[in-house]
This record gives structure tokens, C-alpha cells and sequence, in this order.
């Protein structure tokens, strides 16, 4: 894919790992969409802010209104609750499926159409290894990135035929403010962005960016006493 031809909206661009996207695909020459809730908020040089809140049906419609030349759409917005799924209060469980599940589909829903009148493109979904692996401590983010994979692959399939290649980014832990707490290796965002742009790049349907991600997708295969080598 020849990225200097192409027009990218990536939706959470104001910091962290969306900002770093941003500027990525601005050094391989695309024109960048970074949307944010509050556009303001974006500080990259090059860079055409848009207002973008993903769990707004009314924002996402009129950023697609407000565009009309994409033809790379990176879903990366998300939320972090910590949301424990015994006893958290359900609002922070929803938040999560409303911004990674619900968001990231609405936006898929609002962009597929035009990216696919331009001639189609590509979708990358910023998923995590926790779309593979659940963790306790903060079950709904996981549960959240699960549904997200499973949209992620329904995606593929059915934009195929419209040309449009969706692909998932499955990372571990970034040192972003997220995960700012999590005493953990982390990565660093720039170089994550620079595999994941590489991938679009190539025609990638699945970009897997570090060695938490790869040894989760390997747990798959030995089930549940290899994803959970802690239960008796």
C-alpha cells in the first residue's frame, strides 16, 4: 500500500500510542485525521485535527461528513476502568464495551462506506494480547478486547470484497498513561507504531508487535491450562 497516497483518520491521536500512529503515518507521507474529543487537545505539527468522540453516534457521523477522502481508518481510542467483573459497578463494564466493542464499530460502520468509494484501503484495530488472556484485576478491558478481536475478524471478511484490508494489532503493555501504574516491561509507542504502520503497509491481517503478543496467541493452542497455568 502506498502510504504517501493515502489519507488516515486515526481516532484517539491526542497522546500516547495514537499520537505516536499519527506521526508515523505522517513521516511516511499520508495525510492524518487525528481525532479527538477534544481537537485542541492535538499538538502534531502536519497533523488535521477533527472532533471525534467514538462513543457518540452524532460526533463519529459528523466526522465522516466532515472528511470524505479516507482511505486508512486506525481504531486505537480506548478506556482503561480497571473493571474487576464481579464487583465493579456495572457503568465502568459498560464504558469499556461502549468504547472498544460499540466504538470501535461505529466508527467502522460511519468510515467502510467511504473508504471503500475511494477505491478501498485499509482498517487497523488496535487490539492487545488481553484480546487472548484475561486478567482478574481488570476483566473488563479484557472482555472488552475479546469482543473487539471478534469484530476484527467478522470486518475482514466481510470488507474483503470492497477492498478494503482490515487488520488487527495485538501489543502488550506500552509505556503509555494507560498503563502508567503497571509495574511491567513496557514498549516504547513509537516503535510499536512503526511495526504496526509496516503492516499496513505490507497487507498485513495480523500484526503481532511484541513477545507478550506472540506467547499469548501460542497459549491459544494448549488451552485453558496453558492461558491459566494457575487454576488447580
Amino acid at each position: 500500500m502506498d502510504l504517501s497516497a493515502s489519507t488516515a483518520l486515526v481516532t484517539g491521536a491526542n497522546r500516547g500510542f495514537g499520537w505516536a500512529l499519527a506521526a508515523e503515518l505522517l513521516s511516511r507521507g499520508a495525510t492524518v485525521y487525528a481525532g479527538a474529543r477534544n481537537p485542541d487537545q492535538v499538538d502534531l505539527p502536519g497533523a488535521k485535527p477533527i472532533a471525534l468522540d467514538i462513543t457518540d453516534p452524532a460526533s463519529v457521523a459528523a466526522a465522516a461528513a466532515a472528511t470524505g477522502d479516507v482511505t486508512i481508518l486506525v481504531n486505537n481510542a480506548g478506556s482503561s476502568t480497571g473493571a474487576d467483573l464481579l464487583t465493579a459497578d456495572l457503568d465502568d463494564i459498560r464504558l469499556e464495551m461502549n468504547t472498544h466493542y460499540l466504538g470501535t464499530l461505529t466508527v467502522a460502520r460511519a468510515f467502510a462506506p467511504q473508504i471503500a468509494a475511494n477505491g478501498g484501503g485499509a482498517m487497523l484495530n488496535v487490539l492487545s494480547g488481553l484480546s487472548w488472556v484475561s486478567f482478574p484485576e481488570f476483566g473488563a478491558y479484557c472482555a472488552a478486547k475479546s469482543a473487539e478481536w471478534s469484530l476484527t475478524n467478522t470486518l475482514r471478511v466481510q470488507l474483503a470484497d470492497q477492498g478494503i484490508r482490515v487488520a488487527g494489532l495485538h501489543v502488550g503493555y506500552m509505556d503509555t498513561d494507560m498503563v502508567r501504574t503497571v509495574d511491567a516491561a513496557k514498549s516504547d509507542p513509537a516503535d510499536i507504531a512503526r511495526i504496526a504502520v509496516d503492516g499496513i503497509a505490507a497487507g498485513a491481517y495480523e500484526i503481532l508487535a511484541d513477545n507478550a503478543a506472540r506467547q499469548a496467541q501460542a497459549a491459544l493452542s494448549g488451552g485453558v491450562s496453558a492461558l491459566y497455568p494457575q487454576l488447580p
